[in-house]
């Protein structure tokens, strides 16, 4: 009797603060592909991981198909890749919504269409990492949380989609989670960055472990994580 294969899970924005604690946690259990645009920091950590980089400018879906085309078995694929530019309506540019927009929505539209096929094979897991900003706008964070909204409606409408070919796909919507992005977007509401009173990436990864090895028999199709009482 052999044993099961592996999963083969995807990560994109696997250096990020989440990205790279999920790589950790599934190190071992999961053969991971990890994407980020970052060379350096992308081979050091698939070093430490025993990952596949997937070098990818995630504002360029034209690449995205030849830049895929090497890969063999994909079970699961986490879209973590983000970007946060805070700012009123009546201050920001369209090029902040632009880029906003093509990173956190059209990047994972495009790559999961691409992916599809090799996730439907394996019955696999299609997990959006999304936001508190998903669920609801508050002032300054309208480019940011259209952009989470529009993953959610994504996220929405692929499920429905998936079910004849048994992929199963989940939202999680992090709170604020102590990642280099949340030290940013504090310097631009021009507060004070205390990872002790935020989620951790840790928790945050678990979360995700948690939905992609669920028992085949549940869907979760939205997950919210929270900090808790301290």
């Amino acid at each position: 009797m052999t044993d099961s294969p592996k999963p083969v899970t995807l990560i994109t924005g696997a250096t990020g603060g989440i990205g790279a604690a999920l790589a950790r946690e599934l190190a071992g259990t999961h053969d991971l592909i990890l994407q980020a645009r970052d060379g350096a920091r992308l081979s050091t950590l698939c070093a430490e991981v025993g990952g596949t980089p997937l070098p990818l400018d995630l504002t360029r879906p034209d690449t995205f198909e030849a830049a895929l085309s090497g890969l063999g078995r994909v079970t699961n694929v986490v879209q973590n890749a983000g970007v946060a530019d805070l700012g009123a309506v009546a201050e920001q540019p369209p090029e902040v919504w632009t880029h906003t927009l093509a990173v956190n929505v059209v990047a994972p539209a495009a790559l999961t269409r691409l992916l599809l096929p090799r996730v439907r094979a394996e019955r696999g897991t299609v997990v959006f990492v999304n936001s508190g900003a998903g669920l609801r706008a508050n002032p300054g964070w309208a480019s940011y949380a259209a952009s989470k909204f529009a993953l959610r409606a994504l996220a929405d409408a692929l499920r429905e989609e998936e079910v004849p070919h048994g992929v199963r796909v989940t939202s999680v919507y992090p709170g604020r989670t102590a990642t280099p992005m949340q030290e940013k977007v504090r310097s631009q509401e021009g507060g004070a960055y205390d990872p002790e009173v935020y989620v951790s990436p840790e928790t945050v990864a678990a979360t995700v472990r948690f939905v992609l090895e669920a028992p085949r028999d549940a869907t979760l199709p939205d997950v919210s994580v929270r900090p808790g009482p301290r």
